[in-house]
């Protein structure tokens, strides 16, 4: 039986890499995709999401819906990593954008609807999340799990020297997150930065056109561009697909219960995630952190995905 998820998200080359794979995988029945403020603006998010579905065409169309963004949100830009529109100046046409259904009401519908029995797969801030749990008292107990890309166990952050983008852009629906009495799993960059890959990863992009290449070779050479020219480095990390995959292939992790926070006050820390790993403790651990990851086996399952999002979208 395939596994309900609904996976929130601010596209974001990362993000719509993962929303393929996710789309055509079969282990998977995407209920519903939610777009939130992050890498781009909360409407450019969510033409974005409209785009890449309408144009990626899966065979059972999730429900979509629109989130905003926080009320207040850090100066964070990261066009130059992501292109001006999230996609790499893609330009896919545009979609023909229907009803539009706020996030918050579609995933508390859906996870009423499906009780105990939805993951939520959170790739982006975690404002719409947060706005779930305040919304509705029920939520936090019908919810199955949430899976979330976000934060940095060891302190060393990628928008911040501290903090990682998600959490810092919306650091109190984080922490929202982090303190609901919610089961969760945390994929930090200290995890998805050791999952890398080389150029040679666009050699590995099926040859044969379809919908997933046609997309896949526009945005990867420019991530890698990007990278090179902005972050001197060779390599890029595809944060939002290793999480994609701990959520597939737990066993591929190694997952520690934690209790983790994250703070949202500091001019310097903000968004900076802090867990209690003393040797006495005396905070209560909230969540699991993948800790270590068989990197190989996760960027081995990442383009599997890739190849079969490709076959199934031929053209």
């Amino acid at each position: 039986m395939s596994r309900k998820v609904i996976i929130d998200c601010d596209p974001g080359i990362d993000d719509a890499i993962a929303l393929m794979i996710a789309l055509f995988d079969p282990r998977l029945d995407v209920v519903a995709v939610t777009s939130t403020a992050g890498n781009v603006n909360a409407e450019q998010a969510y033409i974005n999401l409209q785009a890449l579905i309408e144009f990626l065409d899966p065979p059972r169309r999730p429900r979509i819906g629109m989130g905003p963004g926080p009320r207040s949100a850090p100066p964070v830009d990261s066009t130059f990593l992501h292109g001006s529109d999230g996609l790499a100046e893609l330009n896919l046409p545009a979609a023909n954008l229907h009803q539009t259904h706020p996030a918050e009401k579609l995933i508390s519908d859906r996870v009423r609807e499906f009780p105990e029995e939805i993951t939520l797969l959170c790739l982006g801030p975690a404002t719409n999340i947060a706005n779930c749990l305040q919304r509705d008292p029920t939520f936090a107990s019908q919810v199955g799990q949430i899976v979330m890309m976000g934060g940095s166990l060891n302190g060393i952050g990628n928008v911040t020297p501290c903090a990682e983008f998600n959490c810092h852009f919306d650091a109190e629906s984080a922490r929202l997150v982090f303190h609901s009495k919610t089961t969760k799993t945390l994929v930090p960059l200290d995890v998805t930065n050791q999952v890398t890959f080389g150029i040679d990863l666009l050699d590995h992009i099926p040859k044969a056109e379809s919908r997933a290449t046609h997309i896949l070779n526009h945005i990867l050479p420019f991530s890698f561009r990007s990278h090179r020219r902005h972050l001197a480095q060779e390599g890029i990390s595809l944060n939002d697909a290793v999480a994609l995959v701990a959520l597939l292939q737990p066993e591929l992790f190694e997952a520690v219960p934690m209790a983790g926070d994250v703070e949202t006050q500091g001019d310097l820390t903000l968004g900076a995630t802090i867990f209690d790993q003393r040797t006495v403790k005396t905070w209560t651990n909230n969540m699991e952190v993948m800790t270590t990851v068989d990197a190989a086996s996760v960027k081995d399952s990442i383009l599997r995905g890739i190849i079969l999002a490709a076959k199934e979208t031929a053209t």
